[in-house]
């Protein structure tokens, strides 16, 4: 069957942000995007969080969720935040997965590994967040032109 192309990132230009392995199901590649808004933000205006949040998932399934599914034969996961630290509830789904395995793997207990992920979320949203009222002033990022594929089974 053939992938619609009006609801659907076709374009040369349309990739996604990260893929990964053993996410959801041993050996199957999901792939992600994340999108990070401003809640106060004029098209937000009006919008609770919660349906902002909802407005956001919905529009990057809406335009990645069938390309990955018929094309990448792989799952796909919106990762949405708004710029105060909310996620998204598959962006919320994703963390508590990620916690699950990161305890597991690191012999640590649920709550410490959860912990860990919402630091780590929470300063990389406030740098998202600086870097977007002042602009960047660093060194100009490397480009990686490799994608690379994080196996999060462990042997």
């Amino acid at each position: 069957s053939m992938v619609s192309t009006q609801s659907t990132g076709t374009q040369n230009d349309a990739r996604l942000d990260i893929s990964a392995r053993g996410v959801w199901s041993p050996m199957e590649k999901t792939f992600f995007d994340i999108r990070v808004f401003n809640s106060r933000a004029p098209t937000n205006i009006g919008k609770t969080l919660k349906s902002a949040l909802v407005h956001h998932e919905k529009e990057k399934k809406r335009g990645y969720n069938a390309r990955v599914l018929k094309v990448e034969k792989a799952s796909f996961t919106p990762l949405i935040f708004s710029t105060s630290g909310i996620m998204g509830n598959e962006a919320e789904r994703f963390y508590r997965q990620l916690a699950t395995m990161l305890a597991v793997k690191s012999r640590q207990s649920y709550p410490d590994a959860i912990r860990y992920i919402r630091q780590r979320l929470s300063f990389c949203l406030l740098k998202t967040t600086i870097v977007s009222l002042r602009g960047f002033r660093g060194k100009k990022p490397v480009s990686h032109s490799k994608s690379q594929d994080i196996n999060l089974l462990y042997y």
